[in-house]
């Protein structure tokens, strides 16, 4: 069923390619409320942003795609845009994201692309007036865990001496983050955001909610993917190497040690916050498809969670609350 809105995207973007035949068709969509088009006109394939300004806002998305191609690196570059209602028309990146592509024969190059780009960013490029990713950021995102996976899926409402716990944990993991040396931090770094683009990989999207903060968060983002797993001794020798090269930036001078610590929590904290929000986008918003992810996420949140006095005695309560469940079963509502 064609929307108000569908006919007017269609007649923006023809009229901003200047070709009134050009065609639209879904490319994707993803947690927020934007969409992706694929756009075809004479030939070449285009990509147009929808946003709804009732509730998205493109400022980020444009400003931070600015700073990644000023820094050299792949993002979109943008061919118009129509702030009031919310559209960008921009180049077409390809089909090919990494998640698909990732394997035993691909993982070392493809990571290695990734891993060069990072370090770029974090580098080169410029972190001024960007939100930093402080305490109270830190904090609220980690609370979506008790409220939407805790409380809403689990059913387990936490009584004050295990909202101790929680918040104990919760303490521990700020004070880490807060720890390391800031850089700039794209904060969903991993392999449904990236893009193999034959000649300049990675492609890089879904930038929009850039902050400056802990060196580790999109390493971690990168390592510890939600979608896919890779054994722990390989982990650690990709993040072993990666801090060798922050070292020679001067990026850091801690040691392999420090920085694994850093590293193990930092992706606590993503982890808890995740929990939290793949719950949120089935009850509130709708989208079931991250149920499904539950469960990886949670492993990783055990196992790193149960290396560290700080953070075991939050494991054991949220082991209690599961009690066993399928992560992946929403609840019934009577």
């Amino acid at each position: 069923m064609t929307t108000d809105r569908d006919t007017h995207r269609l007649a923006w973007t023809r009229a901003a390619l200047g070709d009134p035949a050009a065609t639209l068709e879904r490319a994707s969509a993803d947690a927020s409320f934007r969409s992706y088009w694929r756009g075809a006109s004479a030939g070449r394939s285009w990509i147009v942003m929808d946003a709804p300004p009732d509730k998205e806002d493109i400022g980020p998305w444009l400003d931070i795609a600015a700073r990644l191609r000023a820094a050299g690196l792949n993002a979109p570059k943008v061919h118009a845009v129509d702030r009031q209602h919310g559209f960008v028309l921009m180049t077409d990146l390809g089909h090919r994201l990494y998640l698909p592509e990732l394997s035993e024969a691909t993982v070392d190059a493809l990571y290695g692309d990734a891993l060069d780009a990072l370090l770029k960013m974090q580098t080169g490029v410029d972190g001024t007036g960007l939100p930093r990713y402080d305490e109270a950021r830190l904090v609220a995102e980690m609370e979506l865990m008790p409220t939407w996976f805790l409380q809403r899926h689990l059913g387990f409402t936490p009584e004050c001496e295990q909202w101790d716990v929680i918040e104990s944990a919760f303490r521990a993991l700020v004070n880490n983050a807060l720890a390391q040396p800031q850089a700039f931090v794209h904060r969903d770094y991993h392999s449904r955001n990236l893009l193999i683009v034959e000649g300049d990989n990675p492609g890089i999207v879904d930038f929009q909610d850039a902050v400056r903060g802990p060196i580790t968060y999109d390493l971690v983002s990168l390592l510890r993917d939600c979608y896919i797993a890779w054994p722990e001794r390989r982990v650690y020798a990709w993040v072993e190497q990666y801090r060798q090269r922050l070292v020679a930036a001067g990026l850091t001078s801690a040691d392999g040690a420090r920085f694994r610590r850093w590293f193990d929590l930092m992706g606590l904290q993503r982890h808890l916050k995740v929990l939290g929000i793949f719950c949120r986008l089935w009850y509130r918003d709708g989208k079931a498809g991250y149920l499904a992810d539950l469960p990886l996420v949670w492993r990783y949140t055990r196992e790193v969670g149960n290396q560290y006095d700080d953070t075991r005695p939050l494991v054991a309560l949220i082991e209690r609350a599961i009690a066993g469940r399928d992560l992946t079963r929403p609840v019934e509502v009577a």
